[in-house]
């Protein structure tokens, strides 16, 4: 049988390892999307200092989304259920354009709100990607031990 605090670091280190993966995931679209869609400046991330915006970026967008997302769907609740959750990536919209105003020059989004629900969406299968194949098996072989 495990102690405890052999459980309480194996804990601390998937959620490093979570946040570690999930901010190159987010960074490495948010970059791919710069690029393939950079000569029309829809989207734009500052190519300087080797992606360091686009690393910077995800950082952004994932302390939002775990600070600020909750209180504004916890807000936007009654129209989400109106909308039959129609509603729900229109607030993944205004976090990247909340990130927008922050980084200001080195993160752009004019593209319109096509361009922000397009990188909502793919932030999102990201994330139900990550969830299902990798933390699930992880957490899996970790339960089996």
């Amino acid at each position: 049988m495990k102690n405890k605090n052999s459980i309480s670091t194996t804990k601390k280190f998937n959620s490093i390892f979570d946040w570690i993966l999930r901010m190159i995931g987010y960074a490495l679209i948010l970059i791919c999307i710069s690029t393939i869609l950079g000569s029309d400046k829809s989207i734009y991330i500052d190519p300087s200092y080797f992606g360091i915006w686009g690393l910077l970026t995800a950082i952004l967008i994932y302390i939002l989304n775990k600070t600020v997302k909750p209180l504004i769907v916890w807000l936007t609740l009654p129209i989400t259920a109106l909308s039959l959750g129609l509603f729900y990536p229109l607030i993944n919209v205004f976090i990247l354009k909340i990130v927008d105003y922050i980084l200001m020059s080195h993160f752009n989004i004019t593209g319109g709100i096509f361009m922000s629900i397009l990188v909502a969406i793919l932030i999102s299968i990201l994330n139900i990607i990550m969830d299902s194949i990798i933390f699930k098996n992880i957490l899996r072989k970790e339960d089996q031990k």
